[in-house]
């Protein structure tokens, strides 16, 4: 399968610069005591997964972002929990290669993402996943258990997708960019739209998070660093289906951690009542003040559960 390297930025940056800012917010020392270098990985013939890697010693934990996103949104996750781990641009985000199909679905990523581990995390405590990174964490402690050893699902289950479920764009929040433009203008007009869809999160904090989301093309407008707009080829094009992962969720026989948000529509109580009946030791956390991006919203209580479940635990 062809794959096309990740675009460039004809305004590059320095990406570790801003990791000041994040520790700002929070009160946290920067520099800290963990140096973050960025790695690319080799995951086909000619197709390479890019990830920060978080300190010089063996990871312990590696996190998965959602659709439309990248590494760069556990930046305060990881400066607060100052741990040796691994944060992955999934297929198609961020610096990692796109695939010719379009396939980022979680069983194509959950490939890619074993692959890195065995590289880079072989021995990796625990993998947290959000959304699509959630899904694809699922996928993971399914059919990888010797890498995912345990696994902590954020707000996301297999039903988060079902068409016959309408959410208004304020429900969506910033996940509803992804329906388009795909480009802007300007820097600034990409900020606004990213604001008006962000609640919860300072202005500042949209600022960062998209400058590491974009890129600026050579005639000067700015487009999303991910690969999800338009067609999808090949027989498994319908990927957004998540539905098949119930099986999924049937055969995780790790430790797992569902954390949900609690203003967030993305998980049902029906879906918590399919989850618990189908993998009765879940464990079920709800983040009050916390829309879908719990690592956004409140990322501090997520450091804490991450901490208590997977590294005290």
């Amino acid at each position: 399968m062809p794959h096309i390297e990740a675009p460039q930025d004809s305004e590059p940056y320095d990406e570790l610069a801003l990791l000041a800012e994040n520790a700002a917010e929070i009160g946290a020392p920067w520099p800290g005591d963990l140096t973050v270098e960025r790695r690319a990985i080799q995951v086909a013939p000619d197709q390479f997964v890019s990830a920060l890697v978080w300190g010089a010693d063996d990871p312990e934990l590696v996190f998965l972002h959602g659709g439309g996103q990248n590494a760069h949104t556990w930046d305060t996750v990881l400066v607060a929990l100052g741990r040796p781990a691994v944060a992955v641009d999934l297929p198609g985000h961020g610096r990692s290669d796109r695939r010719e199909d379009r396939n980022y679905g979680p069983w194509r990523n959950a490939e890619a993402v074993a692959t890195v581990m065995e590289q880079l995390a072989p021995r990796a405590r625990g993998v947290v996943g959000m959304s699509l990174g959630g899904a694809t964490t699922i996928r993971l402690a399914a059919t990888r258990p010797d890498l995912a050893h345990r696994a902590v699902i954020v707000d996301v289950t297999p039903q988060v997708n079902d068409p016959g479920r309408a959410m208004t764009p304020e429900q969506r929040g910033s996940v509803a960019l992804i329906g388009g433009p795909p480009t802007y203008e300007s820097f600034e007009s990409i900020v606004a739209a990213t604001v008006a869809m962000s609640p919860k999160r300072t202005e500042a904090a949209v600022r960062r998070g998209v400058r590491h989301n974009t890129l600026r093309l050579e005639d000067g407008r700015w487009a999303w660093r991910y690969d999800l707009f338009g067609e999808r080829t090949g027989n498994e094009s319908n990927w957004g289906d998540f539905t098949p992962l119930w099986d999924d969720v049937a055969a995780i026989g790790v430790p797992t951690m569902v954390v949900q948000g609690g203003d967030s529509v993305f998980a049902r109580p029906e879906d918590r009542v399919e989850f618990e009946r189908r993998l009765p030791s879940v464990r079920w956390e709800v983040v009050a003040g916390a829309g879908h991006a719990v690592q956004s919203d409140q990322p501090l209580a997520l450091v804490a559960l991450v901490r208590e479940f997977v590294l005290d635990g």
